[in-house]
C-alpha cells in the first residue's frame, strides 16, 4: 500500500508546539508520511526564528514558505495572507500531498487553507470551534477556516457542537482533545537544573512567566495595553518576584510590544526578556508549579495560559480581552488593563493558598488523551474520494412559524 502524503503547515512557534504530537503520530503510522511546511515567525529573526527548534526536534523541514510580514500595521496582515496564498500554492503544487493539516486561527494558516482547498486538496483543520471573543480576529479566521476545511479535529465537546451548529456533517468532526497534552504527559521538558542554567534564575523563588500579544482589532493600542502589565511586573519584581518576559507573536501590533519590552528590559535588569523559550524550556517552567512549594504563575494573554497550564496545575493571570470566551479551567484569574488589578491578581496566584490548591486540583477541560494518534488514525482511514471534497450543508433552512431553522 502506498503511504498517504500528509502536508503539515506551521507558521508560529506556539502553534508548532501544539502540532508536535500530530507530526510524530503521522511519522510513526505505517500508512502515512509527513511533509512539513514551515512559514511565518519560524523564519523571522525578529520573532525568534524558531526554525532551529523544529530541526532540533528531529523533524525534516520539506519547504520554507516565505510570506511578507512586518507586524507593524493593519495592512501587514492582508498582505501576509496574500503572499502566503501565492507561496503555499507553489509549494503544494510541487509536493502534491494527499491531505493538508492546518492548525487553529492564525493568518498564516488561513492562507494555507485557502491555497489548499482552492487546489482541491483535502484539508484537515485542528482546533476549530473554539471561541476567543476579545477583539482579536481569531474567531472570524478560525470559523472561516472551518467552513473551508473538509475534516475537523476539535479539542473539546463544546467546540464540536459549534462546528455541527455551523452545518458541518457529523462524520467530518472528531473530538480528539488538546494535542499539546500528549507532550506534557510524556514529561519531556526541562528539569529544574536546566531551567536555572538556561534562565539564570532560582527555581525555589516566586516566578512570573509573561507573554502579551496584540489585540488585532486594536492594533494602535498594543503598547498602551501592555504598559499596565509592565507596571505590575515591576511592582512584583520590587518585592523579589522573578520575572521572565517573552516576545509577542508577529501579529500586527506585535512589533510595538516587542519594542516596549526591549526598552523595559534595558532599563530594568529585574525584568528578563527572551525572544522565545522554546517548548522544552517553556513547559519545564510551567511544570515547576507541580512542586508543593513552588510559586509559578503564567501571565499575559496567550492562549497557552488558558489551554496548557491546567495540565501542570499552574495558575494563570489572563490580562485584557484577547481570550474572552475561551473555555478555561479553575486555574485562571482574569484582570483588565489596570496595573493595580494585574498586580493584585498576580499576588493572589502566587501567594493565596486556597487559590493555589484550586489551580493544582482543578479539572482540565481539554483533556482527552492521545490526540496525536487519534488524528493520525483518521487521516489514514478516511476515504479519499469525492465525498470528502464535496461538502454538504446540514442546515436545511426550513421555515417554521416564520423562522428559518
Amino acid at each position: 500500500m502506498t503511504k498517504r502524503i500528509i502536508a503539515v503547515f506551521t507558521g508560529n512557534r506556539a502553534e508548532y508546539g501544539l502540532q508536535v504530537p500530530i507530526i510524530r503520530a503521522i511519522d510513526a503510522h505505517p500508512d502515512l508520511d509527513y511533509r512539513l511546511l514551515v512559514s511565518g515567525a519560524h523564519l523571522d529573526a525578529n520573532f525568534g526564528r524558531t526554525l532551529q527548534e523544529i530541526q532540533n526536534d528531529g523533524f525534516t523541514v520539506h519547504a520554507e514558505v516565505k510570506i511578507e510580514m512586518d507586524a507593524v500595521s493593519a495592512l501587514s496582515t492582508p498582505r501576509a495572507i496574500g503572499t502566503g496564498v501565492l507561496a503555499m500554492s507553489r509549494v503544494l503544487a510541487d509536493i502534491k500531498p494527499d491531505m493538508l493539516v492546518v492548525y487553529a486561527d492564525r493568518f498564516e494558516g488561513f492562507a494555507a487553507v485557502i491555497a489548499g482547498t482552492q487546489m482541491n486538496i483535502p484539508t484537515a483543520h485542528v482546533e476549530g470551534g473554539d471561541l476567543t471573543e476579545g477583539g482579536a480576529l481569531d474567531d472570524s479566521v478560525r470559523h472561516a477556516m472551518t467552513k473551508l476545511s473538509h475534516l475537523h479535529f476539535t479539542t473539546n465537546a463544546q467546540a464540536t457542537n459549534r462546528i455541527l451548529g455551523m452545518g458541518e456533517e457529523a462524520w467530518r468532526v472528531h473530538t480528539v482533545g488538546f494535542p499539546a497534552i500528549d507532550l506534557i504527559e510524556d514529561g519531556n521538558f526541562a528539569s529544574p537544573n536546566e531551567i536555572e542554567d538556561g534562565l539564570k534564575i532560582d527555581v525555589t523563588k516566586p516566578l512570573v512567566l509573561f507573554t502579551q500579544h496584540s489585540v488585532t482589532t486594536e492594533v494602535e493600542s498594543a503598547s498602551g495595553q501592555t504598559q499596565p502589565s509592565i507596571d505590575a511586573l515591576r511592582s512584583l519584581a520590587a518585592d523579589g518576584v522573578q520575572v521572565v518576559m517573552t516576545y509577542p507573536n508577529n501579529d500586527a501590533g506585535g512589533a510595538a510590544i516587542a519594542k516596549l519590552l526591549e526598552k523595559v528590559a534595558a532599563e530594568d535588569a529585574r525584568l528578563m526578556l527572551r525572544r522565545s523559550l522554546g517548548r522544552h524550556l517553556y513547559h519545564g517552567v510551567l511544570a515547576l508549579a507541580r512542586g508543593p512549594d513552588a510559586r509559578v504563575v503564567c501571565a499575559g494573554n496567550s492562549s497557552s495560559g488558558i489551554k496548557e497550564t491546567p495540565a501542570f496545575g499552574c495558575a494563570t493571570v489572563n490580562i485584557g480581552s484577547r481570550q474572552d470566551g475561551r473555555l478555561r479551567g479553575d486555574n485562571v484569574i482574569d484582570a483588565g488593563y489596570d496595573a493595580a488589578a494585574i498586580a493584585a491578581a498576580l499576588r493572589r496566584a502566587l501567594f493565596d493558598e486556597d487559590f493555589r490548591r484550586q489551580a493544582k486540583n482543578g479539572v482540565n477541560p481539554y483533556w482527552q488523551g492521545g490526540a496525536g494518534k487519534r488524528v493520525a488514525e483518521v487521516l489514514a482511514k478516511i476515504p479519499m474520494d469525492q465525498n470528502l471534497l464535496r461538502k454538504q450543508m446540514t442546515l436545511r433552512g426550513e421555515v417554521r412559524d416564520g423562522w428559518f431553522r
